[in-house]
């Protein structure tokens, strides 16, 4: 089994929460066709047997239908403050992207979910994802769409592979995704104190650098493999849900795998977003 960074704290989904479960699920689910006691009546008896099967909301099981209603219902959130902060006066998306860093690790390490919060995280996530973008609209024009059909393309593509079971979270993969990711942060650190020093120029310093292969920017180059990345983080939430239900986990950690959704379909979006940005600058140049 692989597991999402941060998101193996929970034991809807780590290894500490394998048999938590699922003896019990089955035993509620069988609590509807049980063994009959003795001294029952045949008309009780058959009361008993024409019965339908307890659903995972009878259980209060994780289920499929129940994880999606929660992931729409954040995205709804997120849509909300989108439209806010696309109109709220610049900058404040800034505060909202610090408050929403500090919500996401709230929410990451939080071994039982709160739906309050997992909100909470998704409007002032929306609010930096709306400032975010009508900066990017103002400077180059058009992209926003572009990003968002990029987005949903994606995450369409991916979850048909996924579904089909032509692409599967393995611990090898995620291995290389997490020393990816690593490397990844580490380049933007370094990028963002050559920036901040005026070692390199420009509105994305190194990543809009040209590149040996024909002169593409770096950023470009290196866009599509983080895009690449948070395609494999979507995997890795998929496989979440589909051992969370697979598991019988409580119905609340659905807001679990709403939440590790929202986190990489933003990421993703972001990623999207300054591919696009660096592609606009560089045709100016």
């Amino acid at each position: 089994m692989a597991f999402k960074p941060g998101f193996d704290q929970s034991p809807a989904f780590n290894d500490a929460g394998r048999n938590a479960w699922g003896a019990g699920a089955g035993q509620q689910q069988a609590g509807w066709g049980q063994t009959p006691q003795q001294g029952m009546t045949p008309e009780q008896l058959q009361y008993m047997y024409d019965r339908p099967s307890a659903s995972t909301v009878d259980t209060d099981r994780m289920s499929y239908e129940d994880t999606i209603v929660k992931t729409l219902l954040a995205f709804g959130v997120l849509v909300v403050g989108a439209v806010a902060g696309w109109n709220l006066p610049a900058g404040v998306w800034i505060v909202a992207a610090l408050v929403g860093f500090v919500l996401a690790m709230v929410n990451t390490f939080k071994k039982k979910p709160s739906p309050a919060l997992v909100l909470a995280y998704a409007g002032v996530e929306g609010v930096f994802v709306g400032g975010i973008s009508s900066a990017y609209q103002t400077a180059f024009g058009g992209i926003v769409p572009q990003a968002v059909f990029g987005t949903l393309g994606v995450f369409a593509i991916t979850l048909l592979l996924f579904r089909s079971g032509k692409v599967r979270a393995t611990p090898k993969a995620t291995r290389f995704f997490l020393i990816a990711m690593v490397g990844y942060l580490v380049f933007q650190l370094v990028n963002l104190v050559l920036m901040w020093t005026g070692v390199t120029q420009g509105s994305f310093g190194l990543m809009s650098q040209p590149s040996f292969l024909f002169g593409i920017p770096w950023g470009v180059i290196i866009g599509i493999l983080v895009v690449v990345m948070a395609a494999y983080s979507l995997v890795l939430d998929f496989d979440q849900i589909k051992t969370g239900v697979e598991r019988g986990a409580p119905r609340i950690y659905a807001w679990t795998a709403a939440f590790g959704l929202v986190v990489t379909i933003v990421w993703l979006y972001l990623e999207i977003l300054r591919i696009l940005a660096i592609i606009a600058s560089s045709s100016r140049n």
